[in-house]
């Protein structure tokens, strides 16, 4: 295992298949409503069982989890399994994912823990101080997390709705530029604490709680500005442990990630 400002790291990656784009029907837009609270960040943290710098930032993304401001998931990914211990939680998916992010912004710094902040920033996800500053810094970007996009559960469905972007300003920050007027819309499948024992490996003995961990990513639909919105079966996100979802609204695509636009949580029970 290579050692990367005390944590994993690998710096060779090949791609991974990702999920296609779900089928949704669209309807009349819904207005979000006005006392609805306005995420100021996705946090997303890389992260692994069979590594052993990784249970502070696990930790970290439990007690973020608690904050409405902010929306934590734990991606866990696939490329320490060969150490000794398979991640029971990875996907392939998390992995291509995260070195994607990588190849946006021009380095090969891929690692665990990181955490990768509004799509933008990658921080040591044991740093919550860290986390904390790269949320602010990217806050102040044009577009970041400008969308206000809500979610509606009725009749075994669940509703997302974007605004369009002519009428988009930043709530937090008046003088912000308006959102950018296209992006993808993914949808998350969360189960909000996974306990694990975990028998071999770095991590040999102990029980650790992954929180947020995203366990399945599908691609609802494209927004190109207008409002817009998109309804899909619970039961294409649900199963056994999953007990919450998050939606969230990006620039470019998944093999280019960028900006976070915007985003929202909600419990499914």
């Amino acid at each position: 295992m290579i050692a990367m400002m005390a944590c994993n790291s690998i710096s060779r990656w090949s791609g991974a298949l990702w999920s296609g784009a779900l089928g949704v029907c669209a309807i009349v837009a819904i207005i979000r409503p006005a006392d609805a609270a306005e995420p100021r960040a996705v946090v997303e943290l890389f992260t692994s069982q069979g590594c052993s710098s990784c249970p502070p930032a696990d930790k970290i993304i439990g007690e973020l989890a608690k904050d409405p401001s902010v929306i934590a998931l734990s991606m866990p990914i696939d490329y320490w399994d060969y150490l000794g211990w398979k991640d029971t939680l990875a996907d392939a998916r998390f992995s291509a994912r995260q070195k994607a992010y990588s190849h946006m912004r021009g380095d090969r710094d891929v690692y665990t823990p990181q955490a990768i902040v509004n799509g933008e920033a990658h921080v040591i996800g044991s740093d919550r101080a860290g986390i904390e500053r790269a949320i602010g810094a990217t806050r102040k970007n044009d577009g970041v997390m400008s969308v206000p996009v809500s979610m509606k559960l009725s009749g075994g469905h669940i509703t997302v709705s974007v605004p369009d972007a002519s009428k988009v300003m930043s709530v937090a920050d008046s003088g912000k530029a308006p959102a950018a007027i296209h992006g993808e819309v993914w949808i998350c499948s969360i189960s909000k604490a996974i306990p694990i024992e975990i028998a071999r490996g770095e991590n040999h003995g102990r029980e650790l709680t992954y929180y947020n961990v995203v366990r399945n990513l599908l691609k609802v639909g494209d927004w190109n500005g207008t409002a817009g919105n998109w309804t899909v079966p619970l039961e294409n996100i649900s199963r056994e442990g999953i007990d919450a979802a998050a939606v969230f609204v990006q620039d470019g695509s998944r093999d280019r990630p960028g900006p976070m636009l915007g985003a929202a949580y909600t419990s499914l029970h």
